[in-house]
């Protein structure tokens, strides 16, 4: 099957491609990028006025599957991603039973396979049942198809077994994902210490709790000279330690997630279990850090860290309510709008940081626009105003504290393998 998309503005700083051109797919393949591509025959997608865009990685995300769900499941959870211009994702391994093992990680990948409407590739835990007390079969998960191993929100305590996973991380190649918390700092906290912790009278999670972390796994990745990556970093001081490290040539790359540059703290006032997150949101210094570590490059990605949660585990009080939010559908629109718009990156710059760099921690061929490449494809017009209504999205959860807000940057089309998922902003 024959796809000819036409007149957009073609993106792909991998190629150093920038301005309009034709795309043609054939049987799922990129096969042409050129001016005046003409077929007699076939599906013709007009692009004019448009962006055309390598379909977005997402590094981080949860799919609440297996075990969880009502909360989201691999059916839904790649619906949102589509409609949020995702054609590949990673997902996080807290799932139940966690994905320690070969038979989760290849229940995930046939699942996605028969269900999913975007690429799915597993991360698999550091440690066995996320307890920070043995490392999984490394290998073994590696074999099966997992892209990166982590422990996500329960960060290895051990500092002796954080060296142990690098070390073995390098023997297989595979990236080591870190959730950078030091839990006796954070000590039960429900949100950011400060000012606004203080006047809801709120336990508050010091930023050093982040901070110390992550200068540990600096150092480890220092000592055993093996790569590795911070997940959602969200205080200056984490982007200030990364920052410094990369200049002594340390192999650190980090993210952070789209709330991160967007909310502070005061989010969270009116006890809005919406805003809870884990990192929390932090002060306005922080996000002024966080777009700087954007713009000077010291940030490599802007992952989601997409959390899908029922209606029932954030409608109770604040201390009780579980951390995350949904972030498909959102995430693109507000890079675009807090980050493209204000001149703080180029959208060849933003392509980068959710194209370019996701895919090469995971070690996938994705994220490009090359010739010969699957035709994973996202459509969008950059200039189109909308307003979020969590009630239109395609995930199961609507845990948003984004509702309501004006937003730029409407995705059109989704093609995954060269099969348009989304077709003028309709799942199809």
């Amino acid at each position: 099957m024959r796809v000819l998309i036409k007149g957009g503005h073609v993106i792909d700083p991998k190629t150093n491609t920038n301005g309009i051109m034709d795309i043609l797919v054939e049987d799922g393949i990129i096969t042409e990028i050129g001016k005046d591509i003409e077929i007699p025959n076939g599906d013709i997608i007009y692009a004019e006025g448009k962006m055309v865009l390598p379909g977005l990685v997402d590094a981080h995300c949860h799919l609440r599957d297996p075990g969880f769900e009502y909360k989201e499941d691999i059916e839904t959870g790649t619906m949102s991603a589509a409609m949020g211009g995702f054609t590949s994702i990673a997902c996080m391994p807290n799932t139940d039973p966690v994905c320690d093992n070969e038979a989760i990680v290849k229940y995930i990948i046939n699942k996605a396979k028969q269900d999913g409407f975007v690429n799915v590739y597993p991360i698999g835990a550091i440690s066995k049942g996320q307890k920070g007390e043995e490392l999984s079969e490394i290998g073994e998960l590696k074999f099966a198809g997992a892209v990166a191993i982590s422990d996500d929100g329960k960060p290895l305590k051990s500092s002796s077994l954080m060296k142990k996973a690098l070390e073995y991380s390098s023997m297989f190649d595979i990236a080591v994902i870190s959730h950078c918390e030091e839990m006796d700092i954070a000590d039960g906290g429900v949100m950011n210490e400060g000012y606004w912790s203080t006047i809801m009278g709120l336990k508050g999670i010091p930023s050093a709790a982040e901070e110390i972390m992550v200068a540990r796994d600096i150092i480890l990745s220092e000592y055993t000279k093996v790569p590795v990556h911070i997940a959602h970093v969200s205080t200056e001081l984490s982007i200030d330690l990364i920052r410094h490290a990369k200049k002594r040539g340390v192999k650190v790359t980090c993210e952070t997630c789209p709330h991160y540059f967007v909310l502070i703290d005061e989010a969270c006032s009116g006890f809005n279990t919406l805003a809870k997150v884990n990192p929390p949101l932090r002060t306005k210094k922080d996000v002024e850090a966080v777009i700087e570590g954007l713009k000077d490059g010291t940030i490599d990605m802007i992952a989601t860290d997409h959390a899908p949660h029922h209606n029932d585990e954030k409608n109770v009080e604040f201390n009780l309510a579980a951390n995350g939010m949904v972030g498909f559908e959102t995430a693109l629109p507000l890079a675009i709008t807090y980050l493209v718009k204000p001149g703080h990156l180029t959208i060849s710059q933003l392509v980068e940081k959710m194209c370019v760099n996701p895919s090469k921690l995971l070690g996938i061929n994705k994220g490009t626009l090359e010739i010969g490449r699957s035709a994973d494809i996202t459509i969008i017009d950059i200039n189109e105003e909308f307003v979020v209504d969590i009630n239109n999205f395609k995930s199961k959860s609507k845990n948003s504290p984004f509702n309501g807000f004006k937003l730029n940057g409407s995705v059109y089309y989704t093609l995954v393998n060269g099969n348009a998922i989304v077709r003028e902003k309709i799942l199809l």
